[in-house]
């Protein structure tokens, strides 16, 4: 489906079963609500799928690959280079996300939209690619709008591809010098003049290099001048083909009434690009921790979201949604498996 087709099939979640989950809740055997945001994120769950008893084994993580022409202006301490080496160490079954992955019972999917390489020859990858890497975004736009476009539409159809066969989504990206564009993104979308407050170290800069990227951000943004109200002309001016993909799988699972976890910083900018262009599909939204990027707070707000978990992650690759994976599991199990107050004769009273 193509991205107008996808926004018009997009519904809020449903109020008869988050009410019904609430319902349930009440006959649960604990004192009311003690479980806390745990009981928040499966009333959530209820609503985005319809089910008290909500599906959640099938987890995917999809992994968004792209390189960035930004980082020839020295924004980040690896070379572009990397981004293809771990898109093949990733998938040889190596890195963070392999490992956290697999322990969560979750399965990774890659997707190219933009590494600087021929990545077609590497097996599990699914070919999307747009270019070979954006363009210099301090130069001129990162893309054309056609560009971003079809970025969206590819995470999009990646969604609807894998939805039959998938509960629970999750993104997670690689892309050298992705920090940059994110941090350009949060700037536009704050209405804020300075990016400097939003800018952090991303894979390790020490302060005359960070110094440097916020001013690499700010003439930047000053140069393309992004419309904050129009979502592919920011992701065109000043974003990544990765991010696109992150924000066209975010509204093609909520167009498939797949919830979404939502990893750290870059995947969030994929995220508030998607609530941009469809303020409902941020009901699908999970973010599932809190990065330690300094911007990642701010995004938060601009969502109306808390993260699950605070663990100082600054990786990316979905790390941290891996990591939030068993408290879904968690949430159903209370659903599915708990004692009412009636099946286990235990009083009411008091509580």
């Amino acid at each position: 489906m193509n991205l107008s087709e996808c926004l018009s099939r997009i519904e809020p979640q449903s109020a008869k079963w988050r009410e019904a989950a609430r319902e349930h809740i009440r006959t649960l055997t604990m004192p009311r609500w003690a479980l806390g945001r745990l009981l928040d994120l499966a009333v959530d769950l209820a609503g985005i799928t319809r089910r008290i008893d909500f599906p959640v084994a099938r987890k995917k993580i999809v992994l968004m690959a792209g390189d960035h022409g930004v980082v020839a202006e020295k924004v980040s301490p690896q070379p572009q280079c990397v981004t293809v080496q771990m898109l093949r160490n990733f998938s040889r079954g190596g890195g963070a996300i392999r490992v956290l992955a697999a322990n969560a019972g979750a399965d990774v999917r890659l997707v190219d939209l933009g590494v600087n390489a021929d990545v077609r020859e590497l097996p599990g990858v699914i070919h999307r690619k747009i270019a070979f890497g954006t363009e210099n975004m301090r130069r001129g736009p990162a893309m054309s709008r056609a560009q971003a476009l079809a970025s969206v539409e590819a995470g999009i159809a990646v969604a609807e591809e894998l939805a039959p066969e998938t509960d629970v989504f999750a993104t997670g990206e690689m892309g050298i010098g992705n920090t940059t564009p994110s941090s350009a993104i949060l700037t536009v979308l704050s209405g804020e003049s300075d990016p400097a407050p939003f800018v952090g170290s991303g894979a390790g800069l020490d302060a005359t290099r960070l110094a440097h990227k916020s001013q690499v951000i700010r003439e930047t943004v000053e140069l393309n001048r992004p419309d904050p109200s129009d979502a592919l002309d920011i992701l065109a001016k000043v974003g990544g083909f990765e991010i696109g993909g992150i924000a066209g799988l975010i509204l093609g699972a909520a167009a498939c009434r797949r919830p979404v976890l939502v990893d750290g910083f870059i995947s969030t900018a994929g995220a508030l690009l998607a609530q941009l262009l469809a303020p409902v599909s941020a009901e699908y939204m999970i973010p599932a921790h809190a990065s330690s990027e300094p911007g990642h707070r701010r995004m938060m707000q601009l969502l109306g979201k808390e993260p699950l978990l605070d663990l100082g992650l600054r990786l990316g690759e979905g790390t941290g949604a891996a990591l939030a994976m068993p408290l879904l599991d968690a949430a159903r199990a209370v659903m599915t498996q708990m004692s009412t107050f009636t099946s286990a004769g235990v009083t009411e009273e008091g509580l």
